[in-house]
């Protein structure tokens, strides 16, 4: 399977995916970690890829999202952003609505 396939079908599984360095018992950066914090407190289930397993899969996602940097949260298929952005729609509740509904999407 081509990678962009890849990246397409696990985009297609998971309504909740963070494309991250490290996993989540284990971030290898503060960023990834700060994603993880984030939607651990959200207390919606999501999926995971360590990009540092992958690395044809970390350079095709960078041009397929159009986003250069790592952790990457994706929502129904739709790029979120970065931790930064992750934080900022925290703060403000609607991270937490988004993800309630890609969770009752799924249910």
């Amino acid at each position: 399977m081509e990678v962009i396939d890849r990246i397409k079908s696990q985009l297609a599984d998971n309504p909740v995916i963070l494309y991250m360095k490290g996993t989540p018992s284990f971030p290898q950066c503060g960023f990834s970690g700060r994603a993880v914090q984030i939607l651990q407190q959200c207390g919606v289930p999501f999926a995971h890829v360590n990009i540092f397993e992958e690395p044809e899969l970390r350079e095709a996602l960078k041009t397929y999202s159009n986003w250069p940097t790592f952790p990457q949260l994706y929502v129904n298929g739709e790029l979120v952003g970065g931790s930064d952005i992750m934080l900022d729609l925290f703060q403000k509740g609607e991270l937490q609505s988004l993800l309630a509904t890609a969770a009752a999407e799924k249910a």
